[in-house]
């Protein structure tokens, strides 16, 4: 597959974004840009969120990663699922309630404005880091394949991706993400579907035959039982329990979508079906990642950052069909969670850091507040995307819930005290505690590693929690 090819693709997709974009951005004021409307369909909110849930990240991190950590990714998939429901029962009926635009409002009307805050800017820090991660990931398949062959530098293609989301996003919001959601699920399985089929019949599979091969492979075993391991199954589980609660219960990005639901019925329908679109997804990514490392091994191929596995396969070595497939399926899981992340950190930076619904100011005003903070929030993307160039020296899997048990453990603290305790907290003293735990957790981790050889894995989340739990518990009022 030539790159002018590749290249073709990538502009034929994106002005089918731009178009989808003008029709749903006309006459899209704050109010469709923050929650659209509150019209969203349900069903096309949840289609839509198992794209935007999946990533870049999982399109070729979890297949690549199968090659080192076999299938125990399948137990924390089971915790998203328990953590699904979690949201359903608990948070939604809460937000719903409380009629919030942004989610964090609640801590306001909890703890104060400073807890306030502070729940945002860590929701900030979490989504602008985990966000131009996975936008790394797929800018760095289009530089090798593309690019690069044409003598442009990284920057200058991570440039053109951010500049490119940020055209279809600025007017519409969350009413058009909503929909290019919905276009882009559909093309990211249909990538999955193909490669699949492609790779059995280069192996001379029926799907029968590739079945059997997947599950005698060395890569199937999905439960790690050695309780000092970091995938341990039970810690896996607990892990994707609590990472689903916060990465997606206690996220802005993915809460504004469901906040566009009609009502809270339509919002709960949403979440129970994506949370059985992701089981099955993931067993088909974790499936394809088995057959890519067969495929691997027979044919030769050496890939020493796994990430790399699926594109290098999927355009070197299968037929044209299946690479044109792959190019459009990283595509649409790099703008399905770029544009989303994008708006949703603008919407908490306008409305909880900068408050300009507390202001009162017209809607001429607000918009223009919200576009600076638009392109803004789109620079300091870039420059995170250029700084993880540098930097990247892990699976992004791993990398990206790495960085999620330090910044939403904080959030996870918060919103645990809030909801299943009456206390009253100094609301002065909450930023200090949230900085503090991630700092003690990182020591802890540190210190059990060193003196008992104990490897915290996801689970890092919840030692983060509790600390801030216990530090609210410190400061609250008598």
């Amino acid at each position: 597959m030539t790159p002018a090819l590749i290249g073709i693709v990538f502009v034929a997709y994106t002005a089918l974004l731009f178009l989808i974009a003008f029709f749903t951005g006309k006459k899209a004021g704050d109010e469709a840009y923050y929650r659209g409307n509150r019209r969203s369909p349900w069903f096309v909110v949840a289609y839509g969120m198992v794209g935007a849930s999946l990533s870049g990240v999982t399109f070729m991190s979890v297949p690549g990663n199968v090659l080192r950590e076999n299938f125990y990714y399948i137990p924390m998939v089971l915790g998203f699922v328990a953590g699904y429901a979690v949201i359903a029962k608990v948070l939604l009926p809460i937000y719903y309630r409380l009629n919030l635009t942004s989610i964090y409002g609640y801590l306001d009307m909890r703890f104060g404005l400073r807890s306030y805050k502070s729940g945002a800017a860590f929701f900030l820090l979490s989504r602008s880091l985990g966000a131009t991660l996975r936008m790394f990931l797929v800018i760095s398949v289009l530089y090798e394949f593309v690019f690069k062959a044409m003598g442009i530098p990284f920057g200058v293609a991570a440039l053109v991706f951010i500049l490119l989301i940020l055209g279809y996003t600025f007017r519409g919001g969350i009413k058009t993400i909503v929909w290019t959601d919905t276009l882009q699920t559909t093309f990211m399985l249909a990538a999955v579907i193909i490669s699949i089929i492609c790779i059995a019949q280069s192996m001379g599979w029926n799907l029968g035959q590739m079945l059997v091969a997947v599950k005698e492979s060395p890569f199937s075993r999905m439960f790690d039982t050695d309780p000092m391991a970091p995938r341990f199954f039970v810690k896996q589980f607990v892990s994707g329990l609590f990472i689903t609660v916060t990465m997606t219960g206690l996220d802005q990005d993915m809460m504004q979508k469901n906040l566009s639901c009609r009502n809270i019925k339509d919002a709960q329908k949403n979440m129970y079906t994506c949370s059985a679109s992701i089981l099955v997804m993931n067993f088909f990514f974790l499936t394809l990642g088995a057959i890519l490392g067969l495929f691997a091994q027979k044919y030769g191929i050496v890939c020493t950052d796994t990430d790399q596995l699926f594109p290098t396969i999927a355009i070197r070595y299968l037929p044209s069909i299946a690479g044109i497939t792959f190019v459009i399926g990283v595509l649409s899981a790099a703008y399905s969670s770029a544009d989303g992340a994008l708006t949703a950190v603008t919407t908490s930076f306008t409305i909880d850091i900068l408050g300009v619904e507390r202001r009162g100011l017209s809607e001429q005003k607000r918009k223009k507040v919200r576009y600076i903070v638009h392109f803004s929030m789109a620079l300091l993307f870039l420059l995170l995307i250029i700084l993880f160039d540098k930097l990247k020296n892990d699976s992004v899997i791993n990398m990206v819930y790495d960085i999620a048990s330090y910044t939403y453990g904080p959030l996870l603290g918060l919103f645990v005290v809030g909801i299943c305790t009456r206390w009253k907290v100094n609301d002065r003293l909450t930023p200090m505690v949230v900085i503090l735990a991630p700092i003690l957790s990182y020591a802890v981790n540190a210190l059990c590693r060193i003196c008992w050889g104990y490897h915290f894995g996801f689970e890092l989340l919840l030692l983060n929690g509790l600390l801030t739990v216990v530090g609210l518990y410190a400061i609250r009022k008598k």
